[in-house]
């Protein structure tokens, strides 16, 4: 279990980035976005958008590199982009360093090339990653019903000059609707018009509060930073399971929208007799804002979820159950303090479901269980 314990202590680390500020704020305005947060919203920006992707783009690989492409921010913290560090690059390289190490050393490779060919922004991939990478923050600006002022000046600077303003000739469609956004009119692409409403929509998550502490104790993690975690967690863990690791990322991503209406349900806690239909009626209408070649796709991926028949069903409902856990661990027990459950509670309600789908990660995972609760 050598090469499981490297992975896991890169994906503990990399909970870090949950503290790690942004200079952008949530559309409500009610605090800074954090940069974990930020990698997971833009995923899902790739997803919606991935009927506007050019030809030559592989969504799934867009998706793996916004996953990784901050996790340097844990070291180098974020650079607010109209106050340019000229140190900047070699942070984050010595970050990389840092980070990407903790890996085995073949994954270690991988995911170092996947980061730096964000960065290179040299192939169709990263150029896209890098496209939305830098338009969404401007979106997160004038998509907000009260936006800062000084944000506003900020993202029209970056439309006209700053590294937004390529995109007026290599994304026209997006920086014209920014541009519509910036004077006041409506979006003249319905379409696209529907897709920024569900991304907008979406940032609600980010204020969803869970029943779990991060890895350090210092607050309870929200459901947008976690969908970001056990994303990542996927791309990491996938070679334990032999499902499509794409499909179980793209679930992982999107899974818990519906909390944005019905709230988390900790796995601990009294059982609600109306969880399932109303996160039914919350599928229902979030997925709805969506076009049609879209939503019902994003509808179908949240149902296969949610039924949990299929091997990258079974094996995305293991890692939601498998990341909990093992931010408890870290924090002294966490929820499970929390609601005062047992052992047996913990295996019965966690164990058994991680074992149904990622046996190997459940083998790791139970005598660590059992050693905390001996200590008690």
């Amino acid at each position: 279990m050598h090469r499981l314990n490297a992975q896991m202590a890169f994906l503990m680390e990399a909970d870090r980035l949950k503290s790690v500020d942004r200079a952008n704020v949530l559309l409500d305005g009610s605090r800074p976005e954090n940069a974990a947060e930020h990698a997971w919203h833009l995923c899902l920006w790739a997803m919606a958008l991935t009927p506007l992707a050019p030809n030559d783009v592989d969504v799934d690989t867009v998706i793996a590199m916004l996953l990784v492409h901050d996790l340097v921010e844990i070291d180098a913290g974020d650079t607010p982009i109209d106050q340019p560090d000229p140190t900047q690059s070699a942070r984050e390289a010595r970050a990389a360093d840092r980070l990407f190490a903790l890996l085995p050393d073949d994954q270690a490779a991988e995911l170092r090339t996947l980061w730096e060919a964000f960065e290179t922004a040299e192939t169709p991939n990263a150029r896209w990653a890098k496209a939305l990478d830098h338009i969404a923050p401007v979106f997160q600006v004038l998509l907000a019903p009260s936006p800062p002022a000084d944000h506003v000046t900020i993202a029209r600077n970056n439309l006209a000059s700053g590294r937004a303003a390529r995109l007026a000739t290599e994304w026209p469609q997006m920086h014209s609707a920014a541009l519509d956004l910036l004077e006041g009119r409506k979006i003249a692409d319905p379409d696209l018009a529907a897709r920024l409403a569900f991304i907008a929509e979406a940032d609600a998550l980010k204020s969803v509060t869970r029943a779990t502490r991060l890895a350090d104790g210092s607050r309870f993690e929200t459901t947008g930073e976690h969908s970001w975690h056990i994303a990542l967690f996927a791309l990491v863990l996938g070679e334990w399971d032999t499902s499509d690791t794409g499909a179980v990322i793209r679930m992982l991503i999107l899974h818990d929208l519906v909390e944005i209406d019905a709230g988390d349900v900790p796995v601990f806690a009294a059982p609600s007799a109306t969880v399932e239909a109303d996160e039914a009626r919350a599928a229902d209408r979030i997925f709805g804002l969506l076009p049609s070649d879209t939503g019902p796709a994003f509808r179908a991926l949240w149902n296969t979820f949610e039924a949990n028949q299929s091997p990258e069903a079974r094996f995305a409902k293991s890692l939601d159950r498998f990341q909990p856990p093992n931010l408890n661990l870290a924090n002294g027990g966490g929820s499970w303090v929390d609601y005062a459950v047992t052992e047996d509670t913990v295996r019965a309600r966690v164990g058994t479901r991680i074992a149904a789908g990622a046996p190997h990660l459940w083998d790791w995972l139970s005598p660590r269980i059992a050693a905390h609760f001996e200590k008690l």
